[in-house]
């Protein structure tokens, strides 16, 4: 770790026979990199500070363990779900864990250009306890676990957007730091609300009552606003609310450990999205289909949701 571009020294009491685990990520000119560690000390020494200093902010999300950063005039400590802010010019001594606890954090390297804020507010910000349990921290965690947990999906021609992204939410939870929004750009205030908005449908799709009214209501934004707000992401929120509910029942209806629930609870789970529109008076009752397991049932399950919610009531159709 001597000679990388940010230069730390690295010493541990386990480092006869260390166990360490990293991946890095580039996201355009932004990096991240998940870890699982053993307890080692990290020293970012004035010497190598003058050696190399690459000028980016450095963020570590904590997601197991514990860690503790000590600097000229302050010292921090580090839980679970807590932020550990860094930037690469100021003098830094980290313990990672303690006794023999395993660490697993997910760590982000920004260039400081491309945090959309003043310089000198964002050195303040920094410095400051920065949380993931609630508000924008709480987005930036949930973006950086779905992101280290599963990067099938993306190809390599994502990885700027991805980085646009995480730029904006790290920009967004200094500001917030700060009690300073309004020094955001508009566009990055826009982008971090438009993530708010959905990971709030995300964590609310078993509400029937989720409609695009509550959802504006929770941000404190008017519905207009919130249509507007989703103009140029090709998609409406009552639509995306369907999808979301449809995706998520679908994955439960491939999950071998829900084999055994009957198709109306998963579809019940789903809200309003997966329910049936009632037969006229002179229908017949429709019998339930037989119970199938392995693939084939899987399949004939996931057929029997999809048609329940593309016949879903377009009432609340936005």
């Amino acid at each position: 770790m001597g000679r990388t571009h940010a230069p730390v020294d690295l010493s541990s009491e386990y480092a006869a026979d260390y166990h360490a685990h990293q991946r890095t990520l580039q996201l355009g000119a932004m990096t991240v990199w998940p870890s699982t560690l053993q307890p080692l000390l990290s020293r970012r020494t004035a010497k190598l500070v003058r050696f190399s200093d690459p000028g980016t902010y450095n963020l570590t999300l904590v997601l197991e363990g514990t860690a503790r950063a000590r600097w000229d005039d302050r010292e921090a400590e580090y839980r679970p779900y807590d932020l550990h802010g860094q930037n690469s010019w100021r003098p830094c001594t980290v313990q990672v864990g303690r006794n023999d606890q395993i660490v697993r954090c997910v760590g982000v390297e920004i260039p400081r250009d491309l945090v959309a804020l003043p310089r000198g507010s964002a050195d303040r910000a920094i410095s400051r306890p920065l949380s993931a349990r609630e508000g924008v921290g709480a987005l930036l965690a949930g973006f950086l676990t779905r992101l280290s947990a599963d990067t099938s999906g993306y190809r390599a021609t994502d990885g700027p957007r991805l980085g646009a992204v995480l730029s904006d939410l790290v920009s967004a939870l200094f500001a917030h730091a700060l009690d300073s929004d309004r020094e955001l750009s508009p566009e990055a205030r826009r982008r971090t609300l438009v993530l708010s908005v959905r990971s709030f449908i995300g964590r609310n799709l078993h509400d029937p009552d989720l409609t695009p009214s509550l959802v504006a209501a929770a941000h404190t934004i008017s519905t207009s606003h919130l249509y507007r707000l989703f103009q140029d992401e090709n998609v409406t929120v009552g639509a995306l609310i369907r999808r979301e509910r449809l995706e998520r029942a679908r994955r439960d209806l491939a999950d071998p450990a829900q084999h055994g629930v009957p198709v109306h609870e998963i579809a019940a789970a789903g809200a309003s999205l997966t329910i049936r529109p009632s037969p006229g008076p002179s229908a017949p009752p429709t019998a339930p289909p037989p119970a199938t397991t392995g693939r084939q049932g899987g399949t004939r399950r996931r057929a029997s949701l999809t048609r329940s919610c593309e016949r879903s009531t377009s009432a609340n159709r936005v």
